[in-house]
């Protein structure tokens, strides 16, 4: 008989010890940045569960969520708990439950807490979970802006959350810029890669930093990680190689 699966909650004490989700190798300097940043974090609510199968020695799966007041998303969800994010790595352990599974952790917290309920930001697009899982577990559609959907499962009467104005945000990032938060370590082991290949292509490329949950709430793009800006025109809102990069500065005649 197989054993159960195992949630494991990080802490101070383990996170050395199990290390940073995303399924990063712990040699990379993302994965040493988001255990630093971690540390601070874990203070105000910060959770992240990971899910643990037998014959693994390594977690196959994880669930990263925190009170809505320290949301790292453009999105206003006082009073929730919000899902920055979900994966179940490799695929052969997809479609077994598992995804369920970590949900129902973050909803049962929830339930604890006596909060009115958990969002999330879903998309279609890359880097961020579909829909179609959390619509199984319960969630409904609150909002739509652009491809990024908020659904909410509800515990109790509330205001729903709603996504903050990022458009307005935009116009005052002039010139060549990207705007990024450690919240994720695959967009904070490329920073430095981003800014040398501008400086060898000549050009002027201001990298700031999100340093707080309310500078992340007010960022100029929902998913708020990562956002390429020209002149106040998005060109990537997600995490982007370095080769996507220039493939993007080329398609905007900034390099030839």
């Amino acid at each position: 008989m197989s054993t159960p699966p195992k949630i494991v909650t990080l802490t101070p004490d383990n996170y050395t010890e199990l290390g940073c989700p995303c399924f990063l190798n712990p040699k990379q300097e993302g994965h040493q940045i988001k255990l630093e940043w971690l540390k601070k974090r874990f203070a105000k609510g910060f959770t992240i569960k990971h899910l643990m199968l037998e014959n693994e020695k390594r977690p196959s799966g994880f669930i990263e969520y925190t009170p809505g007041e320290y949301a790292w998303r453009a999105v206003d969800a006082n009073d929730y708990l919000v899902i920055h994010c979900i994966w179940i790595n490799p695929n052969k352990y997809k479609q077994k439950g598992y995804g369920s599974l970590l949900i129902q952790e973050a909803i049962k917290d929830a339930q604890k807490q006596n909060t009115a309920g958990v969002a999330i930001v879903t998309s279609d697009g890359p880097f961020i979970a579909s829909k179609n899982l959390f619509v199984k577990n319960g969630f409904e559609l609150v909002a739509q802006d652009d491809r990024f959907e908020l659904l909410v499962k509800q515990l109790r009467k509330a205001a729903l959350p709603a996504f903050k104005d990022w458009r307005k945000q935009l116009s005052q990032y002039k010139g060549l810029n990207v705007v990024y938060s450690n919240q994720c370590p695959w967009v904070a082991r490329s920073m430095t890669e981003f800014a040398a290949l501008a400086k060898e292509k000549g050009l002027a490329l201001k990298v700031t930093e999100l340093k707080t949950a309310q500078e992340a709430q007010n960022a100029p793009s929902i998913y708020s990680t990562f956002t390429l800006i020209n002149d106040g025109k998005t060109l990537a809102d997600h995490y982007i190689s370095t080769t996507r990069f220039l493939t993007i500065l080329k398609k905007e005649k900034l390099i030839k």
